[in-house]
């Protein structure tokens, strides 16, 4: 086991519910997009060899966890999401030999290795799919086979079982002419949906995750595995299909309907992650499991999460992520700060008696926050909302994942032309939307695409000021596979490191914080002036320990709402906030308690208070 170099929680702290507590209780994940990384052979593309050439950064951060994005073996449809040998390293990333190396390397810096488990889908390039075209096969029933509809020749328009639409765009059935029937995809044509119904598909997903623990993984981040039950009837025939028991949803403007209310947190999900955890988990210790949840809210987070159940450790949902748009993520609006509120209270409240929350604003799948919710049109104030953000983000109670250079307070590519984009989703996007379907037009689509692309994350890591930002040689002869961000002459890792007023030097401080201090990681937590629309404020208490913490996300100064106010005026009796009543600030200490003594505070600062 990997040996930490940070306190672990006592277990007269309670965390998640289970006894003793879970090593990761306290712990930091830090999230790797491994192409975008860092590039050692000069092909464009990050490499395993280039994430282990930066250990020593990440441990000086003080994460304790890093999660990688897919290094499998894969066509690359989706960036690796669509895997084609899930026991071999893509020759993009390296070899097995590389990934050997860079297990013994971090775990020798006290840091676990936790990898992407995409297991809802396969690429369409994967033996076992290959073989599936074969009603004979033994594997002709690992996939979501259906036939054409009565009445169309198959291959044709309306020819499809249900009216299901893909996530990325267009049906999400594809005709294949050497079995003659179709296959259910939610995302890409590329990435057919495993069939969890079969036992032969399960316990080969079992035995390929043992695979990769016994090999000294540290555990799994696993895509999408909210997805892998479907709704069938008595019969086994999907939502709308025909003769189907169950009716499907409507057509919406795209001309498909939504498979999600039919495949999201479907009947046997619980039983499938039970299973999963008997087969794969018994008897092992120092493991991590996250999984990414679409579908699921809260109350179904405490459930999935909570030790007793056996199932997760814990999740990721998106309600938050998705509360600033008009119904679709591409009519982006601006974020109404109740709402948010709101919705992380929920997260909060679900998991107070048992289960976990995981912490993040930011992925390769999410524009970058500083853009989304901060503001980078000048330096300082994107200095200041970044740090603002952290703040905000890191004091409630749960697991934070940091993703890539957020350490940095990178913003959003501001791309300005279709071209200059790689990503599958927002490529088929446009098409659908703007050319196909013609339900939006092409300007708001390029605004959306700039607001909300995948691609946003995705840019290079940002190291120093060189050519292609030290993500790759200046001199190569390949040019990184996307565009580095142009501001990357004033946002890298060279100017930020020995900087103590950086945003990567406040992210360090937030991590120490979060390993020295009980009450930051396990806490009760209680939001406080729930309306206002400017200042997240909320009470953070264990034991006879209080801390505030108050957090200005406008870019002006503004009074410290009454609740805040009303618990500062208690704990110091009408005194003046003194600078060492401060555990961590935006700006010094020294600043903070002059903002607080006036009871207010400046655009984007933030403070924690011991009450």
């Amino acid at each position: 086991m990997t040996s930490f170099n940070r306190t672990t929680l006592p277990d007269n702290v309670r965390t998640n519910g289970a006894t003793p507590n879970p090593w990761w209780a306290n712990a930091v994940v830090y999230q790797i997009y491994p192409r975008s990384f860092q590039d050692t052979n000069g092909d464009g593309f990050g490499d395993l060899k280039g994430i282990t050439s930066r250990l020593d950064y990440l441990a000086d951060l003080g994460v304790d966890v890093l999660w990688l994005s897919p290094v499998y073996k894969s066509p690359q449809d989706d960036n690796g999401y669509d895997i084609s040998d899930y026991q071999d390293i893509d020759p993009l990333f390296g070899t097995l030999d590389d990934m050997d190396e860079l297990l013994a390397e971090a775990h020798q810096r006290g840091i676990k290795i936790v990898m992407d488990l995409v297991v809802n889908h396969t690429s369409d390039e994967h033996a076992w799919f290959e073989a599936s075209k074969d009603k004979n096969d033994p594997h002709a029933d690992w996939y979501w086979w259906r036939p054409a509809r009565p009445g169309f020749e198959p291959g044709t328009p309306g020819a499809e079982p249900n009216q299901w639409g893909s996530y990325f765009g267009g049906s999400a059935w594809e005709y294949d002419p050497k079995r003659g029937e179709y296959y259910f995809h939610q995302f890409s044509k590329k990435q057919p949906d495993l069939n969890w119904e079969n036992p032969a598909v399960r316990r080969a997903v079992y035995d390929m995750m043992n695979w990769w623990l016994d090999r000294g993984v540290d555990g799994f981040r696993m895509d999408v595995i909210t997805l892998i039950s479907k709704q069938v009837d008595s019969a086994g025939r999907l939502p709308g299909e025909p003769g189907s028991e169950i009716a499907d949803g409507p057509v919406g403007e795209e001309g498909y309907s939504n498979p999600s209310p039919f495949c999201a947190d479907g009947p046997r999900q619980d039983e499938f992650l039970a299973e999963m955890r008997r087969e794969v988990f018994a008897g092992r210790d120092g493991f991590l499991t996250v999984g990414e949840a679409p579908g699921i809210n809260a109350q179904r987070n405490e459930h999935i999460t909570d030790p007793a159940n056996g199932e997760l450790d814990m999740l990721f949902l998106f309600e938050h992520v998705d509360c600033d748009c008009e119904g679709i993520k591409w009519k982006p609006l601006p974020l109404h700060l109740p709402t948010l509120k709101r919705i992380m209270a929920g997260y909060q409240a679900a998991v107070a008696k048992a289960g976990w929350a995981s912490l993040f604003d930011g992925n390769h799948d999410q524009p970058r926050v500083v853009s989304r919710w901060g503001d980078d049109s000048t330096e300082e104030n994107r200095v200041r909302s970044a740090k603002a953000l952290a703040l905000m983000l890191h004091m409630h109670r749960g697991t934070p994942y940091v993703y890539q250079g957020e350490e940095l307070g990178m913003t959003d590519a501001h791309f300005t032309r279709l071209d200059q984009y790689r990503d599958l989703e927002s490529l088929n996007a446009f098409r659908q939307r703007v050319e196909e379907a013609k339900v939006q037009d092409a300007d708001s689509m390029m605004a959306g695409l700039a607001a909300r692309s995948r691609d946003n994350a995705r840019t290079p890591m940002q190291w120093d000021a060189s050519k292609y930002a030290g993500f790759t040689a200046p001199d190569a002869a390949t040019e990184p596979w996307i565009s580095v961000n142009e501001n990357c002459a004033a946002i890298n890792a060279a100017a930020e490191f020995d900087d103590p007023e950086s945003v990567y030097a406040f992210y360090k401080q937030l991590i120490a914080l979060r390993h020295e201090n009980p009450v930051v990681s396990a806490g009760d937590w209680r939001l406080i002036d729930a309306d206002d629309e400017h200042v997240y404020a909320f009470v953070r208490t264990l034991g006879d320990e209080r801390l505030l913490t108050v957090v200005n996300l406008s870019g002006r100064t503004v009074d410290l709402p009454a609740e805040s106010a009303a618990l500062l005026e208690s704990a110091v009796g009408g005194a003046i906030v003194t600078a060492d009543a401060i555990v961590i600030a935006t700006d010094d200490a020294d600043h903070a308690a002059a903002s607080l003594a006036k009871r207010e505070l400046a655009a984007w600062e933030g403070a924690v208070v011991r009450l």
